[in-house]
């Protein structure tokens, strides 16, 4: 009896001691769980890969890319209003100098002539005028900038061979006009905004509201987006984004308003709609122009962006748009 005790009792250690499912390399090897996370990491990677292809394939750009630009460029307008107003228009004056290079390239692609180089004096010179002596001098440096570049336009095509004809010449003066009026002109009311007391806040806010028309119109068009908008202007941008856009700019309105400028909360139920209204328009003029064109993007200088006009075309109308608000706002800051 003993002798059988004492081999059950050795049995039962032995069935004790032997390793789980046979395998005797212990118990902290646990290949097949390495495995598992492994085959799990590499589907997650791949969801995450389709998802991200799936985005910059609606939207048209690489998505991380334009957002590290899109933050950066934030972030150097931010730090410039809060710095110094003048850090901010010099920022200013050589973002609306980059628009009009860019513009005026655009147009060559057209077949019309815009000479860059006055073009870009132009601007130089009408941005600080209209900040330092006001929106009275905006004009008249305006008015003169555009008869120098079409002097200079007129004294070009004595060198050229051969002459254009006076429809070409035409056409040339009138992109001329346009490009002073749509980037130097509209770019000067956000110099003559930051000129103002407060300037800087405003034009911090109206800045950051564009921002939200164009992120929340871009994040919810995405989603739910069906209805078209300008089908054949922007088949990108739908009524759904749009209202996307317009009910976060509100909300950023009413909060911005009302704790950085001192307005009463009703105010930014007034300045979303309207800067969602300037913002829409500027970025389907700019795609009216480039299809009119014939050009995907106005240049390549921004990864993921195609140039600083794709970036800017919602700021420009609403810089002026929130000059006049500026001045609405008056009575009640």
């Amino acid at each position: 009896m003993a002798g059988a005790d004492q081999d059950a009792t050795r049995r039962g250690d032995e069935e004790f001691d032997a390793p789980p499912s046979g395998d005797s390399r212990g118990p902290l090897h646990t290949p097949r769980s390495f495995e598992s996370l492994g085959a799990e990491a590499k589907r997650l990677t791949g969801r995450a890969r389709d998802f991200n292809e799936k985005v910059n394939e609606r939207s048209g750009r690489n998505l991380a890319i334009a957002v590290a630009i899109g933050i950066g460029l934030i972030g150097a307008v931010l730090a410039s209003l809060l710095f110094d107003k003048r850090w901010f228009i010099l920022f200013g004056v050589a973002m609306v100098a980059l628009l009009v290079v860019e513009l005026s390239t655009a147009m060559r692609v057209g077949g019309m002539r815009v000479p860059r180089v006055p073009s870009t004096i132009a601007a130089l010179v009408v941005v600080p005028v209209a900040f330092v002596y006001g929106a009275a001098w905006l004009w008249g440096s305006l008015l003169i900038g555009t008869v120098f570049v079409l002097l200079w336009r007129c004294v070009q095509m004595l060198f050229e061979s051969p002459r254009p004809t006076g429809r070409q010449l035409a056409e040339d003066a009138a992109c001329i006009i346009f490009v002073q009026l749509y980037t130097t002109f509209l770019g000067a009311f956000t110099a003559l905004l930051v000129a103002q007391p407060r300037g800087e806040l405003w034009a911090l806010v109206f800045i950051v509201v564009v921002v939200c028309v164009d992120t929340g119109a871009y994040a919810t068009g995405l989603r739910f987006g069906r209805t078209k908008l300008a089908p054949r202007v922007s088949p990108g941008k739908t009524w759904e984004g749009t209202l996307g856009g317009t009910a976060l700019a509100i909300l950023a309105a009413v909060l911005l308003g009302h704790f950085l400028l001192g307005l009463p909360w009703w105010f930014g139920f007034v300045m979303g709609p309207a800067l969602t209204i300037t913002a829409t328009a500027g970025d389907l003029t700019e795609s009216m122009i480039k299809r009119s064109l014939g050009v995907k993007d106005m240049s390549n200088w921004l990864p993921g962006h195609g140039g600083f006009f794709d970036r800017l075309d919602s700021i420009l109308p609403s810089g002026a748009m929130a000059f006049a608000l500026y001045f609405w706002a008056a009575p009640l800051m």
